[in-house]
């Protein structure tokens, strides 16, 4: 019998506000290298398009690795996704604002330039007006908006990545709310009578990672070693606020199947010490600790975090690490492209509360080369769990998966980290969600036409298919829209540009039914043929309009499972 637990366990944690519309995502479609001639976004007739043009793709061959066959638009505003192998979280997926839909001919004129990057055109409630480098991202409420107007004219987003300046913004009223308060800060905002504290659920995970392409971490001991010599309960005891807890397993446990595995590795340095002597250090060995100096919900405080960490490399482990603290955007970038010789620190924040977004994301079949060499026991698993519509059969595979992660040790979780959002007492709609992905159209400043927001860092780029900071994807999140969205507050899959997506019995085909009359900011008119491109820019490796900032489009591959025309691999 098909059980949808993973259904029923988004509702639980959905957490909603009252009344409000869901945010959604922009789209665009159209022809790859194979040319299918879109309609102008004017003029009729339609002339539908495919992706492939030559017919589908044949799954399981070297040249789709991936889980997508076909995308076809069947009419104006009906698109076929066909699949290789079933998708349970497919609509949580398509939700995403990675896969946000853009306009066909936008796309063919901005993405050679590379002004995609910069200047987005989307559906949203707000538009692009200015990305002022080093200050601030200005967007204006858009009055072509098909759903809910926004409640403020201007959405200003800044940055500061110190908690303490943060919180002095919003004291002075200078910003009306700010994400990741300092975890001193909890209670001082607790106690204002001027200010709101929201906490946000800890559906995320900080980590220390390791590329296995680089000695010593290339021996499976030495990883084993270091999962065993961290003491993480110190870390979170005394670095992580209230709501926080030690990883027992990478994905959160109130993730669905989250759990199901042996618990990881206890704090023992006697023992971390002789098996990393039995592995050929007894003497320790050199190395650096890799991070970024950027406030997460993860990780609270990043240098301190990492001073301690290299503090217990030493006592515990004779392993001297030399911190190197890099730019945020060259960290990441560094990180997806296996580019950290050392140990290196990382987190996540869920973006569905799926175990397809933690695992199949960091180390599935499609995920980046982050942590090096994959592993054949893992990979299957994972491909198993994400195809399964049994409950049985994805509790099953993952269990198989995190035992293997635990014994091969590509990462170490260290914590969940609780964090929240603060915002001034008048904010009406005042919210965030266990994803981080706030919604400022619908919270009102009162008298005030302006909503200004302080985040922790600058968005790496506004073209958020080829982006994976949370930085970025907030700030595309108010002006790009997606076939489906996530329940303001919450995490339910919710239709956006998409009235509904609905499967066959396999869930192999999802067939998905546009909305009508939805503009984009340049005034062009969504269509199917968005869609179609939307996804095939992103899908396929080969297409000339497979660019972006960095053109890793990292959600896709690990999401979907790879892409079609993969480049060899490096």
């Amino acid at each position: 019998m098909r059980t949808w637990r993973w259904l029923a366990v988004l509702a639980v944690l959905g957490l909603v506000l009252a009344a409000c519309a869901g945010p959604g995502t922009s789209a665009s479609s159209a022809p790859s290298s194979s040319a299918v001639t879109p309609s102008a976004s004017a003029g009729p007739p339609f002339e539908a398009t495919a992706y492939p043009e030559d017919g589908p793709a044949k799954c399981g061959a070297d040249n789709n690795p991936s889980n997508i066959s076909e995308i076809k638009a069947t009419d104006e505003h009906t698109v076929v996704f066909t699949l290789c192998t079933p998708d349970v979280a497919f609509l949580s997926k398509v939700a995403f604002s990675a896969f946000a839909i853009n306009d066909t001919e936008y796309l063919k004129a901005h993405i050679p330039d590379g002004s995609i990057v910069e200047k987005p055109n989307g559906t949203g409630p707000y538009k692009l007006d200015a990305w002022n480098r080093g200050s601030d991202v200005t967007m204006s409420a858009f009055d072509g908006y098909w759903g809910d107007k926004a409640l403020s004219k201007t959405l200003i987003i800044k940055w500061s990545a110190e908690a303490a300046q943060r919180l002095v913004e919003l004291q002075s009223g200078s910003v009306d709310g700010i994400d990741n308060p300092g975890p001193d800060d909890f209670k001082t905002i607790g106690d204002d009578p001027n200010l709101q504290l929201i906490n946000r659920e800890g559906l995320n995970v900080f980590y220390v990672g390791f590329n296995n392409t680089f000695p010593p971490f290339d021996n499976e001991k030495v990883r084993q070693a270091i999962a065993m010599g961290i003491d993480r309960d110190r870390i979170v005891k005394n670095f992580y606020p209230p709501g926080s807890e030690v990883a027992t397993h990478f994905t959160p446990c109130a993730i669905p199947f989250g759990c199901e595995g042996e618990d990881w590795y206890k704090f023992d340095a006697a023992a971390a010490k002789k098996l990393l002597a039995d592995a050929g250090f007894p003497n320790g060995f050199d190395t650096k600790l890799h991070l970024r100096d950027v406030v997460r919900g993860y990780l609270p405080l990043p240098k301190e975090v990492a001073t301690d960490i290299q503090a217990q490399l030493k006592a515990n482990l004779n392993i001297n690490a030399t911190i190197d603290i890099q730019e945020s955007t060259t960290f990441i970038d560094n990180a997806n492209a296996g580019k950290l010789d050392g140990i290196h620190m990382l987190g996540w924040g869920a973006d569905y509360p799926d175990q397809t977004n933690f695992l199949d994301f960091h180390v599935g079949a499609g995920a980046s080369p982050q942590f090096g060499k994959k592993f054949d026991d893992i990979t299957a698993a994972l491909k198993t769990g994400a195809s399964s519509k049994e409950d049985a059969d994805r509790q099953a595979a993952y269990k198989t998966a995190d035992d293997a992660l635990r014994t091969h040790v590509p990462l170490i979780p260290i914590a969940h980290g609780g964090s929240g959002v603060a915002f001034q007492k008048d904010i009406e709609n005042a919210h965030t969600s266990p994803l981080g992905n706030e919604v400022f159209a619908v919270m009102s400043p009162g008298a005030d036409d302006q909503f200004v927001f302080m985040q922790n860092g600058e968005p790496g780029g506004l073209y958020c298919a080829d982006e994976t900071d949370g930085e970025s994807l907030r700030v595309c999140n108010q002006m790009m829209e997606s076939l489906y969205a996530y329940k303001i507050g919450g995490t339910e899959a919710i239709p956006a540009l998409a009235e509904s997506c609905d499967p066959n019995t396999e869930l192999t085909e999802w067939t998905c039914h546009l909305r009508s009359g939805v503009t984009f900011h340049d005034g062009s008119t969504l269509d199917a043929n968005d869609v179609v491109l939307s996804y095939a820019v992103q899908w396929d490796a080969k297409n000339p309009l497979h660019k972006g900032r960095q053109g890793t489009f990292d959600y896709f591959s690990a999401l979907f499972g790879g892409f079609l025309n993969p480049p060899p691999a490096s």
